[in-house]
């Protein structure tokens, strides 16, 4: 029997009906029973149960994790997950106090895709906010959100939105896809409520050529806005449920959901619910948008991310664009980590979880195995959304209009109970879900460049302790350590053996075990645990510890030999420098990292370290220097100059105008961005060719490295290219061993020492570093040290800095020289041909008796081993080298 709920209805300032209800601060369900109408004193009308909205507080305070960055306006909830690092806002709920809300989801406990600043807007901009309708249109319009409002009948429905990336953390555990770890809570739903795009589009008259609807937001992003498309008849289908919303759960949009205007396309991934909403454009063709080509794909399993990066034939097939969800599911109890003795449980376990589909379709049938996948039994499945469909009201000011609708744009949960018996004699819960049209998840993983719609079974893994059963989901989100897929590949198992990583026999071990090629970076057998406290009682720079992927290590061993100098050391003591180090670092440091190696942080330690670090006070007073050791710094795009088709001069604003950047002369600091596709960090070190004592900018020359049918492109460089002017970079520093003080004066790893010249050794961009030390000695007039600068490059105009190197080579001063080498010349060229190879070297950089010069070499990997061994080969001492 249905029980009712009580309502009292308010007018809305538009002329609609509105209405509160009586709310518990411990209510967790999705419908409110008698004991809530027995309990209010207004009653204005009774209404069928459904599921309405949980307790929600917005959030008013700004975090200081935000302060820094361009969302500093924007509120925002602390347990939400963040995949990004701080900025752009990519958040998931976790997974547990997601599932406890029940069928609706708080807007700030709702996941969040942004893929760059929220657009500021303000209570006043909102009635005039413009949404134009254009393209193939008969009669092209432009609507302000009051006509939005009020000139469209506008309607409430319930719509799970899902992203794309959901539960993608388990494919970048089996190999690294190009997208950020989402784990199994980028799923969220909502009451949202706004007109049909259908009477809109209806409105402006597409033409007969019409295929498609192309939508645009208000979020300025490095490839410009964000967009995407849906097909026009999709639009046009009454039954496919596409509108836009200005409301959540019966409030106004938040910042991060798209204020004050989005698109919802119920059963299809988050994506194409394009937020802060400013454009329908009618076309003939899908979307030309960067983002809708370059994101929201699944291409074919065996192209490689290089691959991808090199033929652009794959993105732009639409064949491999993603609309419709697929069938998915996932288990919310057991919990991670969550413990069951058996000895004093009752005699059954409820396991309970989540499913959904796509497309409208219906999850009809959900199955738990206990043996593998051997046999199934049949969960019971609860279906909330139905609840709607018998409700003919307003709700929150739209009608609710779903009884003739047979379409399900809803997740629904699932539950059974297991005999306690059955989970002791099992090694792993494994769930699977199908939907109306008999698609069924599949047993193993389909993976793809992007990792996107993972949806294999999902497995909960079953350990035995003693007395105690413990369970392991399969991943946590974000950085955040555990689950069974690390602990499997850790012990070296391949997750891609077709049996969870474990080893059936012997004569299985032999054909389907794959050598591990990920190194590790720990000691063998070591298993000492490391707390916070011990971490950070380490902090000085004579015994630094820092942090990478929860394992601590000591990094005064290497204090004298880090190429980044002593500096990065310290600077990263007490600190998870996971980002970093794994953006940085090759394979050949990676695996000297075992020598390094202490313990491990535990988990509640590297926690708090975490919270820590997301939670640094922020200051409204500029730094007196702008470059911080131990902090990134956010850095505007100020202006941008082409120096030839392939290299650029980066000009950005610091703190204010005359703070001094604060970098010694020989050192380079690190520049942190977005990859635009996953949203990784990029992290590079570069060497400004701005002067010393600069104020107020800095700048940086950039050779970009695109992409040919032979190479895949430079990330960063790529990524520095396509910012645009107001975008912001983050940048921290200084870092590197060497220092030059003048006068022939340098500290090389702390240690001052006397030189009379330098052997400069660069190609191509290799240059920077180079003319920073260059400059410093031959602008000061005083400076008796010698410089001979051996430069090569393929063709005339790929000399970097030329202007100014031939003007220190015509000074006719002695203490510089000047050599360029080219290896493609053209025939007008008069100089040096061919690589700087050991008859260059004899002739121009010959080792000094005194041992009074130092060697200062930067350029392509293939370029400083080539040099190395030509030195050391004439007789160089290895101390004397120094590789930027």
């Amino acid at each position: 029997m249905a029980t009712t709920t009580t309502q009292t209805y308010t007018q809305h300032k538009q002329g609609v009906l509105e209405f509160s209800l009586p709310v518990s601060s411990d209510t967790d369900n999705t419908s409110i029973s008698q004991s809530d109408i027995d309990s209010t004193s207004t009653v204005s009308e009774i209404l069928p149960d459904i599921p309405l909205p949980p307790p929600s507080k917005a959030p008013t305070e700004i975090l200081s994790v935000d302060r820094d960055t361009p969302d500093s306006h924007v509120p925002r909830d602390p347990r939400l997950i963040r995949l990004t690092g701080v900025h752009p806002f990519n958040v998931e709920p976790p997974l547990t106090a997601l599932f406890k809300e029940g069928f609706l989801t708080s807007p700030e406990l709702f996941y969040v895709r942004n893929h760059g600043p929220v657009p500021r807007v303000r209570d006043e901009d909102i009635p005039s906010w413009e949404l134009s309708i254009e393209g193939l249109v008969e009669n092209p319009i432009v609507l302000n959100f009051q006509q939005i409002l009020q000139e469209f009948d506008q309607i409430t429905a319930p719509i799970t939105l899902v992203c794309a990336g959901n539960r993608r953390k388990e494919q970048n555990q089996v190999r690294k896809s190009k997208g950020f770890s989402w784990g199994a809570a980028g799923v969220s739903t909502a009451l949202f409520t706004g007109p049909m795009m259908r009477d809109i589009i209806k409105r402006a008259k597409p033409m007969r050529t019409a295929k498609y609807i192309c939508m645009e937001g208000a979020d300025k992003l490095p490839n410009g806005y964000y967009g995407t498309s849906v097909k026009l008849n999709w639009v046009m289908d009454p039954n496919r449920g596409i509108m836009l919303a200005h409301k959540m759960n019966g409030e106004d949009l938040r910042p991060d959901h798209g204020r004050p205007l989005r698109a919802v396309v119920p059963g299809q991934i988050g994506g194409r619910s394009v937020k802060w909403l400013t454009k329908l454009i009618v076309t003939d063709k899908p979307s030309d948008n960067w983002y809708h080509i370059y994101d929201n794909r699944v291409l074919p399993t065996m192209v490689s991310p290089e691959q991808s990066a090199i033929e652009s034939k794959w993105w732009y097939d639409d064949r491999y664009a993603i609309y419709d969800l697929n069938v998915n599911s996932a288990v919310v109890y057991p919990q991670h980590d969550g413990e069951l003795m058996p000895a004093t449980a009752g005699p059954t376990y409820t396991a309970r979880g989540y499913a959904y589909a796509g497309g409208g379709r219906r999850i009809n049938r959900v199955e738990i195995s206990l043996d593998k996948g051997k046999s199934w039994r049949l969960a019971n499945i609860e279906y909330p959304e139905d609840k709607y469909r018998d409700f003919e009201s307003d709700l929150f000011g739209g009608k609710v209009d779903m009884y003739w609708r047979e379409t399900c744009f809803c997740w629904c949960f699932w539950n059974l109970d297991i005999p306690v018996t059955d989970l002791t004699e099992s090694d792993a819960i494994l769930v699977r879900a199908m939907d109306e049209a008999l698609s069924i998840q599949p047993r193993d993983m389909y993976w793809s460049v992007l990792g996107m719609m993972n949806n294999p079974w999902f497995r909960v893994a079953i350990v035995k302790d003693g007395d105690v059963i413990r369970f392991e989901h399969p991943t946590q989100p974000a950085l955040m350590p555990g689950g069974w897929m690390e602990r499997v590949k850790r012990a070296g198992g391949d997750l891609a053996n077709g049996h969870w990583g474990e080893v059936m026999n012997t004569e299985e071990a032999e054909s389907n075990q794959k050598a591990v090629e990920e190194i590790s970076m720990k000691k063998e057998g070591l298993d000492r645990v490391i707390n916070l406290a011990k971490l950070k009682a380490h902090v000085s720079g004579q015994e630094p510890w820092f942090v990478v992927n929860g394992e601590v290590y000591d990094g005064a061993k290497f204090l004298e030999g880090h190429p980044g100098g002593a500096q990065s050391i310290v600077s990263a003591a007490g600190m998870d420098v996971s980002e970093e180090f794994l953006a940085i670092h090759s394979e050949t440091a990676k695996a000297m990292m075992p020598d390094y190696h202490i313990g491990t942080l535990d988990e509640e330690s590297l926690k708090n370290l975490h919270a820590e670090s997301q939670n640094q006070p922020s200051s409204d007073t500029p730094d007196e220097k702008y470059l911080q050791p131990k902090a990134w710094k956010k850095a505007e795009l100020c202006a941008k100059r082409s120096i030839s088709w392939d290299t650029r001069v980066f000009i950005f604003k610091l703190d204010y105008g005359l703070q001094p950047l604060g970098l010694p002369t020989g050192q380079h600091l690190m520049v942190k961005l977005k990859d635009a596709t996953t949203s990784e960090s990029i992290i590079r070190a570069y060497t400004p060719i701005s002067e010393t004592n600069q104020q107020g900018t800095l700048d940086l020359l950039v050779k970009i490295y695109n992409p040919t049918t032979t190479e895949k492109g430079g990330k960063m460089t790529m990524a520095l290219d396509k910012l645009q002017i107001g975008d912001n970079v983050d940048i921290k520093g200084p870092i590197g061993k060497l220092i030059y003080l003048g006068h022939g004066r340098v500290l090389l790893n702390d240690k001052e020492r006397t030189v009379k010249s330098f052997r400069m050794i660069c190609g191509g961009s290799g240059i920077t570093p180079i003319y920073q030390v260059l400059r410093a000695v031959v602008t000061n007039t005083q400076d008796p040290t010698e410089c001979v600068v051996l430069d090569g490059n393929r063709m005339e105009e790929d000399i970097l800095c030329r202007e100014e190197l031939d003007s220190y080579a015509s000074m006719n001063d002695m203490r510089c020289t000047i050599v360029h080498t080219l290896t493609r010349p053209s025939g007008d060229w008069k100089g040096l041909k061919g690589r700087i190879g050991e008859g260059l070297l004899r002739q121009y950089a010959a080792p000094s008796a005194a041992g009074d010069s130092l060697a200062l070499i930067c350029g392509p990997k293939g370029m400083e081993k080539a040099v190395r061994e030509g030195l050391l080969k004439m007789g160089w001492d290895e101390n004397d080298l120094v590789f930027f």
